[in-house]
């Protein structure tokens, strides 16, 4: 393949406008998250999920959507709600929303895709999360969950990094401080996501992409979802990654297996959830990610 000026003009050209207003939409809605956080604090999710009044699955599905925690307390939170006597359900709907329902997914979603992928996204999204938190639940999937995760965990740490304790700054100025945190974080991804979206768009062929991941081929969304899912990439950048596949001709069904694969159970969350589980909670956990995706990407290209 020939490389030419209007390639890296393309590429260029992408990469700038994906940095440019991605950026901005990480930003803003890290911020009002950082704010909604100051409202709902662990503490208080922790007493919702444990009261067993009745509407768990659904409030833990809403809450997921909306507690982007830092890394260094997801583990240790959902050993809080182990040992606050959360149901294991509303606790699994949880973990399977958080990650999917995060609101800077959402707002990649609704920027990159529009706002009718993105209402079918969720939708799927959420039946999923909540079908599969009460099915494992009454399959009796919690006796698979490992004694040492009731253990207290000593989080000295990660309550300093996280909560800022003793801190004396403003309420607006200690969310900035967590919201550029968070950025600078999510930055080398973010970037590197884009970088290989807007190379894939200015330098591979739309007739290839188009030939081996569009509509046509039965076994391009199970494909994308199986790839996903040990994909080293955050939704963050997946999904820029995803948008110029799609541009090329990749199919939005396949493309929507790749994001929830991708997002739902990366390697990094799957080594850190065998201290909570059993390996047959693992595969069970992994079962519904993949199915999930499958699922939903023979919806879309079904219905759409």
């Amino acid at each position: 393949m020939t490389i030419t000026a209007e390639m890296i003009r393309e590429s260029l050209s992408m990469f700038a406008f994906l940095a440019v207003e991605l950026t901005l939409l990480f930003l803003a809605i890290s911020y009002l998250v950082g704010i909604l956080q100051e409202h709902i604090p662990p503490a208080k999710i922790q007493g919702i999920l444990s009261s067993r009044n009745g509407k768990g699955y659904v409030v833990a599905a809403f809450l997921g959507a909306l507690t982007p925690f830092c890394s260094c307390s997801t583990i240790p939170f959902l050993k809080g709600l182990l040992r606050a006597q959360a149901g294991f359900g509303t606790m699994m709907v949880f973990l399977f929303a958080s990650p999917l329902l995060n609101p800077i997914i959402i707002g990649l979603f609704v920027v990159t895709f529009g706002l009718k992928v993105t209402l079918f996204y969720f939708t799927i999204a959420l039946g999923v999360s909540i079908t599969a938190g009460y099915v494992l639940e009454k399959l009796g999937f919690e006796r698979h969950v490992r004694a040492e995760a009731y253990v207290l965990p000593d989080n000295t740490g990660c309550s300093s990094a996280c909560s800022g304790g003793g801190d004396t700054r403003s309420k607006w100025r200690r969310i900035w401080d967590s919201t550029w945190r968070d950025f600078t974080k999510v930055l080398p991804y973010l970037i590197g996501g884009i970088a290989i979206g807007s190379m894939i768009y200015g330098f591979v062929p739309t007739d290839y992409v188009a030939r081996v991941a569009s509509d046509a081929n039965p076994l391009a969304i199970p494909v994308a979802a199986i790839i996903g899912i040990p994909l080293y990439i955050r939704a963050e950048a997946v999904i820029p990654l995803s948008a110029a596949l799609a541009a090329k001709g990749m199919g939005l069904g396949a493309v929507m297996a790749l994001i929830i694969g991708s997002a739902g159970a990366s390697l990094t969350e799957v080594i850190l959830l065998k201290s909570i589980f059993r390996n047959q909670m693992i595969v069970a956990f992994l079962t519904v990610v993949l199915g999930m995706a499958v699922l939903s990407g023979y919806l879309y290209a079904t219905i759409f």
